[in-house]
């Protein structure tokens, strides 16, 4: 649980979490099914697993390399572009999912 704590400081996470529960509301208004539903969740819960993974990395590169270093630029980034990709992949799946019962409403 303390590892929720340290994570929910993070703002990134809180807005993940928002922009999640957005989503998942309008999945849920717009009639989608369970097993989307289900997926879309599975795709939350990686992507805060992964924010989770980032997190850690820049709290241990801020440790080892408190000034600004090659490695730890390299380190962060990489971490921050496995969140983007997690982060495009929910919006994908929600807008392709989203679409055609937007369409149909």
């Amino acid at each position: 649980m303390s590892g929720m704590r340290v994570l929910w400081g993070e703002a990134s996470f809180r807005q993940e979490v928002a922009g999640g529960a957005a989503g998942l509301a309008l999945l849920v208004w717009f009639g989608a099914t369970l097993p989307s539903i289900t997926v879309f969740v599975l795709l939350l819960l990686v992507l805060f697993a992964v924010e989770a993974l980032n997190s850690a990395i820049e709290a241990i590169v801020d440790h080892l390399s408190p000034e600004w270093s090659a490695f730890g630029k390299q380190a962060k980034d990489l971490g921050s572009t496995a969140v983007f990709f997690l982060l495009a992949a929910n919006t994908l799946y929600l807008v392709v999912t989203l679409l055609p019962l937007v369409l149909r409403a």
